[in-house]
């Protein structure tokens, strides 16, 4: 779901939606290393190379490229510091890879994190219950949402770029329904496996 910086600056609604997406992330970031302490640090970094390596795994599904996004994990563990971690990650597939651009990064940033903070506010209760298999749950909604959340916001940008996006942005979200109950499934177990052996990751 990488939007890419050539498609979005070619027309002014693009323009727009790039500074926007800017201003948006940094907002974000903000907030999310105000509430990231030294303590958070590692289990930190570990999620954001975890978002770093899943987002390279790409597998065609309709003409698109889809891959794990793992942003609903993000969510439940960090809180509002996955906003920076995701910022991270993506700067670094720009500056390697090429991937969306440097000045897609920020609108990308918003499209995997905001759905992150989401799933925080939403799940993290039911995942942190005492319940285990409403806990599992959580999770697998958490993983579902994170993705087609993000799916909407990546066809929504596109739409708002022009009509010449719109069965685009229509395939953006029935190639993501695969991914989005991969993650599922993914999130859902280590959401599981982490309330066994590391509990205390999760951000109270």
């Amino acid at each position: 779901m990488h939007l890419s910086e050539a498609i979005l600056a070619a027309s002014a609604s693009g323009q727009v939606v790039l500074a926007g997406g800017m201003l948006l992330a940094a907002g974000g970031v903000a907030v999310g290393l105000r509430q990231l302490e030294a303590a958070d640090m590692p289990r930190t970094a570990i999620l954001t190379s975890a978002f770093f390596v899943a987002s390279l795994i790409h597998v065609p599904v309709m003409g698109t490229p889809v891959h794990l996004v793992l942003n609903g994990l993000l969510g439940l563990v960090l809180g509002w510091a996955a906003v920076p971690a995701v910022l991270v990650a993506l700067l670094l597939q720009a500056v390697l890879f090429g991937f969306g651009g440097l000045l897609a990064v920020g609108v990308n940033t918003v499209v995997m994190a905001l759905p992150a903070v989401l799933c925080y506010y939403l799940f993290r209760r039911a995942s942190l219950g005492s319940n285990a298999l409403l806990a599992w749950w959580a999770g697998a909604a958490a993983g579902f949402t994170g993705v087609m959340v993000a799916a909407f916001l990546a066809a929504g940008v596109l739409l708002a770029t022009g009509k010449a996006f719109n069965h685009v942005a229509h395939l953006v979200l029935l190639a993501n329904l695969p991914a989005a109950g991969i993650d599922a499934i993914v999130t859902a177990a280590a959401v599981s496996f982490l309330r066994k052996v590391r509990p205390e990751v999760f951000r109270r």
